[in-house]
């Protein structure tokens, strides 16, 4: 959690944000960037066990996205009360992003206070003066993440090598999505995408790991 009412973002991040368009690294591979990383039964870190992971940075100088599928403890008002912000009834839950201390990053689909998009209907915001009256609007969806998801040059590279990750396009609705049923849903697409023809995607079961 912040320890300040300053919302600050990582270098990587900044950079992430002042991006455009489809993103690729120095090496030539194409980013993850805007791609969810679904953790699977080869990865034991318990950080990520199951976990659905939305890349915002993928490139030859390291990594960083948010887990989208776990909740922390914190409320929205009990955090905006520790980082001394002016009070904010709301009791969301806020998600926990990652393993690494970071800024306050709000997903959300209100275009109106959005600081860049990230996907078409989600968008991305850091800074005081779009969080604030994020949370305190009712209009449109947003979820707010505590820490972060961050790898050094050439580590997620050699976690997808080693089976430990798998990749997925993403959509807005997986953000908002309920956390418990996100990883068996991304799991069940991949299987869909990879695993069967078109015209036999009606049988894969609803949580495609229990085959």
């Amino acid at each position: 959690m912040p320890g300040s009412g300053a919302i600050r973002r990582p270098r990587a991040l900044t950079r992430a944000l002042e991006a455009s368009g489809a993103s690729v690294d120095h090496g030539g591979m194409p980013s993850l960037a805007g791609k969810l990383l679904v953790a699977s039964r080869k990865l034991r870190d318990p950080n990520f066990s199951r976990t659905v992971v939305l890349m915002l940075e993928h490139n030859d100088e390291g990594s960083l996205g948010v887990v989208l599928n776990r909740l922390s403890q914190q409320t929205v008002s009990e955090v905006w009360r520790a980082i001394e912000f002016d009070p904010c009834d709301n009791d969301q839950l806020l998600n926990t992003g990652g393993p690494v201390p970071g800024p306050l990053i709000a997903l959300h689909a209100c275009e109106e206070l959005a600081e860049k998009p990230l996907l078409p209907g989600l968008f991305i915001s850091m800074q005081k003066e779009t969080v604030d009256p994020l949370v305190r609007q009712t209009e449109h969806a947003f979820r707010l993440y505590t820490g972060n998801s961050g790898w050094g040059a050439g580590q997620l590279d050699d976690e997808l090598q080693a089976g430990g990750w798998l990749s997925a396009p993403a959509k807005a609705d997986d953000v908002f999505a309920e956390p418990e049923a996100l990883w068996p849903e991304v799991t069940r697409r991949i299987a869909l995408d990879i695993m069967l023809p078109a015209g036999d995607r009606s049988r894969v079961p609803p949580d495609a790991s229990m085959n």
